[in-house]
């Protein structure tokens, strides 16, 4: 069987490059293009990177965590990796697509693996008249922001802000706010993957909003319209019993 090739990528940590350079005398490292998969090196900020980073290619991306939460990688050993990959399980997540609108007239676009959130940009909150598939669901929301997470993304800044854990392959994204003031405790909305939710900011002058998407900022928005991606797939590696779905369970117990 032909040896398999690796190339490793990792964040600027020196943990984490110390382990990279430790891994790739052992194992070879080869360009991306060339690799039959990519391991990653880091903590989930860079895992999230290295995705993007990576989408354009066919190998899937296998984390080790040497950064801090790792939700999104396996555990650090460096003794055992050719064994690992081998028997690790593959998740196929799709990103959310995001097209933002600026008072200036430009359309911004980005995609986001975890979640596109809105945030009020000054010191008054924001106000947000939200429309699913076309039709107007609420004609203001009073916050100091909204998101959209995707199952992947929805114990990161979703479950923060108080939003529902999604089991992966659930199908479904949800629609949460950030510190809601009007209507008073509206707790977001679950609403079906195929959905596209656009954000119309109220009185955008005065109010502010910007938009983010896994890290990529856009201010001044008066619009935002997001859907899933499902041209986009993005291959990711599990150790057996230590995937996706085990953690989302896992973590609403913890």
């Amino acid at each position: 069987m032909p040896r398999m090739k690796i190339a490793f990528v990792a964040s600027h940590v020196p943990l984490a490059q110390k382990a990279r350079a430790m891994l790739a005398e052992a194992h070879g490292d080869v360009p991306q293009e060339k690799a039959d998969v990519i391991v990653a090196l880091g903590g989930d900020g860079f895992m999230l990177q290295t995705l993007h980073g990576t989408q354009h290619l066919d190998a899937p991306v296998y984390g080790m965590n040497r950064g801090t939460v790792g939700f999104l990688m396996n555990e650090f050993h460096s003794d055992d990796l050719m064994a690992r990959l081998k028997a690790a399980e593959e998740e196929v997540i799709n990103p959310l697509a995001m097209n933002a609108l600026t008072v200036d007239g430009q359309m911004h676009e980005a995609l986001a693996i975890n979640e596109v959130s809105l945030l009020r940009a000054g010191p008054q909150a924001a106000r947000l008249r939200i429309s699913v598939d076309g039709r107007e669901r609420m004609k203001e929301l009073v916050c100091d922001g909204a998101l959209v997470a995707t199952p992947a993304g929805s114990t990161a800044y979703n479950y923060s802000a108080h939003g529902p854990i999604l089991p992966i392959g659930s199908d479904v994204l949800a629609l949460t706010a950030m510190a809601a003031f009007r209507p008073r405790r509206w707790r977001g909305a679950l609403l079906p993957k195929t959905a596209v939710v656009r954000f119309d900011v109220i009185d955008s002058g005065k109010r502010p909003v910007m938009a983010d998407a896994d890290g990529k900022s856009v201010r001044d928005v008066v619009s935002v319209e997001i859907r899933s991606e499902p041209a986009v797939r993005h291959r990711i590696l599990f150790d057996p019993g230590h995937g996706l779905e085990e953690r989302l369970i896992r973590e609403q117990f913890v």
